[in-house]
């Protein structure tokens, strides 16, 4: 068995949790939590199990570490604290742990990290023996092995489309959708993550990713923008009002363009309610899917639709980020240390888990 700790237990760390239990070659033996009143509850209670499993949560980063686990699902955010969350990783690569993450954009297409984020890891790498690997939905699967994969499919291709369409109300991180995307912000106000070239630095590593895996060459990356108010004040289950006029709807491309074309595009199209901008796509059962597109021939169409926590997409997203990374340890346990990207590593059938249930 694969000693296994997960650390953070938010929307992420509790799904990492669930997954942990539920694969036959991994055994949680701590998590680590960063609030002082989950401390000392069981890990079953904090992954919303019925039973508890036995594992106590500690605040104790050094102590567990120090016990040398072979694996780390790091699932604290690194979005607002992207410094912090570096240290951490380095942390645990230090300590020889396989280390799993959808934490930092950054470290996404590995081979093209910036040397400020690259070179304390594979410090750390050398110095501990650990490997990495950081990958998640969009960015993530859905724009690097479903496209690679589904491409396999055709015959002759012109263009390769991968959607994100989601309504964000069900987004369980206010501040994120408030204030890093600007739902129910001024129109005049410009969102970090919408702010021109920070796309290209999310997506744009995908774009290579499927760039190298098609064997075509990047010639440059290009970004398309656009917003709309909502037209009446909305009420969302989950995140209260959004009042007419304040931005409602954005729908952005980061086009990879090759032979002066672009033919790898990623675009998202996100609401706040399905009312705003009807005529923009939507997605079939009205909340959230993915959607990769290959024009060509033949034409295909894959939509994938996840739910979990029940019936949550965003939660269901997260569920599918956790099950990439958590389903990747038992391979990259033998590996040799360093540093892997999802062109590296397998997506492998969930062997030992049919009819597996929870506890």
């Amino acid at each position: 068995m694969i000693s296994t700790v997960v650390w953070g237990t938010g929307n992420v760390g509790r799904l990492a949790i669930r997954a942990v239990e539920a694969h036959p070659e991994l055994e949680l033996t701590d998590v680590l939590v960063h609030s002082a009143d989950k401390v000392g509850r069981d890990a079953g209670e904090l992954a919303g199990f019925d039973r508890r499993l036995g594992v106590a949560a500690t605040d104790d980063i050094d102590a567990v570490l120090a016990r040398r686990p072979r694996a780390v699902v790091y699932a604290a955010s690194g979005d607002l604290r992207p410094d912090e969350a570096l240290d951490d990783i380095g942390r645990a690569l230090r300590a020889g742990a396989v280390v799993v993450t959808c934490a930092l954009y950054g470290l996404y297409d590995i081979r093209n990290t910036p040397d400020e984020l690259r070179t304390p890891l594979l410090e750390a790498v050398e110095e501990g023996g650990g490997t990495l690997f950081v990958s998640g939905v969009d960015p993530g699967w859905g724009n690097d092995v479903l496209p690679v994969l589904i491409s396999g499919l055709a015959s002759r291709i012109e263009a390769v489309r991968c959607q994100e369409i989601f309504d964000y109300s069900t987004y369980e991180q206010p501040d994120s959708v408030r204030y890093s995307v600007g739902f129910g912000q001024p129109m005049d106000y410009m969102a970090p993550m919408l702010i021109e070239t920070v796309p290209s630095m999310i997506w744009g590593g995908q774009l290579r990713l499927m760039a190298r895996a098609l064997g075509v060459e990047i010639e440059d990356i290009r970004e398309t923008m656009e917003r709309r108010p909502l037209e009446e004040t909305v009420s969302t289950p989950s995140m209260g009002e959004f009042e007419a006029g304040t931005q409602g709807a954005i729908r952005f491309e980061v086009q990879g363009i090759v032979d002066g074309e672009p033919r790898l595009v990623i675009e998202h199209v996100t609401r706040i309610h399905p009312s705003c901008a009807p005529d923009w796509p939507q997605p079939a059962n009205g909340t959230g899917a993915h959607r990769v597109i290959i024009e060509g021939q033949p034409h295909i169409e894959v939509t994938v639709e996840a739910t979990d926590e029940g019936e949550n997409r965003s939660a269901g997203g997260n569920a599918t980020a956790v099950g990439r990374l958590v389903n990747a340890i038992d391979w990259l346990a033998e590996q040799q240390p360093g540093l892997y990207d999802a062109l590296d590593v397998p997506l492998r059938p969930a062997v030992g888990r049919l009819g597996r249930k929870q506890p």
